[in-house]
């Protein structure tokens, strides 16, 4: 009985891992991932310079195509691709991991965190809960890529992206907001370099 239901489990949590697996790397995706908790951990411009940074060494070293991107407060939507022969999963794999590190370390150092305690708490819990981790879990370890396989899926994910800031009354025109591509696509330059969806 015991084995059925650790095989039945096994099952389970094989369909939802293939069911999150990016299986076309030629195609772009959707891809959505967040903090642990949904902490709203991006409030501050410094933490928000470590993903930037990061996305930028992924597009320059690791073969990452970026086509639009986002950072809200707990979680980071982007549309990506590769160049041929990198799997995408790769890419945002490094980048999760990098970032996780940089940003565990910019908690702990920064003396003027005034949630510094509450955060590593979070995070160390979340460690616990997940053999993968020595000691802090930062990112949820799901991405959701959604393939974009059609013209319509593309222009309606490339659009809840650039609204997202909007949606959640921050600015009033996506291109407002600094910390996405709105502004990419209005024929002026953003803080990232990217590929142009068209």
């Amino acid at each position: 009985m015991r084995s059925r239901v650790c095989d039945s489990a096994n099952e389970k949590e094989l369909k939802m891992s293939a069911k999150y697996k990016i299986r076309d790397q030629t195609k772009l995706h959707f891809i959505t991932f967040a903090v642990v908790e949904w902490v709203d951990m991006f409030t501050r411009t410094i933490y928000k310079d470590v993903l930037i940074d990061s996305l930028k060494y992924c597009q320059e070293n690791k073969g990452l195509l970026l086509y639009a991107w986002c950072i809200m407060s707990n979680h980071v939507h982007l549309i990506i691709s590769s160049k041929e022969g990198v799997k995408q999963e790769d890419i945002i794999r490094d980048f999760k991991k990098h970032t996780s590190k940089q940003l565990l370390k910019l908690i702990e150092e920064n003396k003027k965190e005034s949630r510094k305690n509450w955060m590593l708490w979070i995070f160390r819990k979340a460690g616990e809960k997940n053999s993968n981790n020595k000691h802090y879990q930062f990112w949820r370890q799901d991405n959701h890529p959604i393939e974009l396989s059609t013209n319509k899926i593309m222009e309606q994910r490339l659009k809840y992206l650039h609204n997202n800031p909007v949606a959640a009354g921050i600015v009033e025109e996506p291109e407002h907001y600094l910390h996405s591509s709105a502004i990419d696509y209005t024929g002026k330059s953003g803080l990232l370099t990217i590929e142009f969806i068209e």
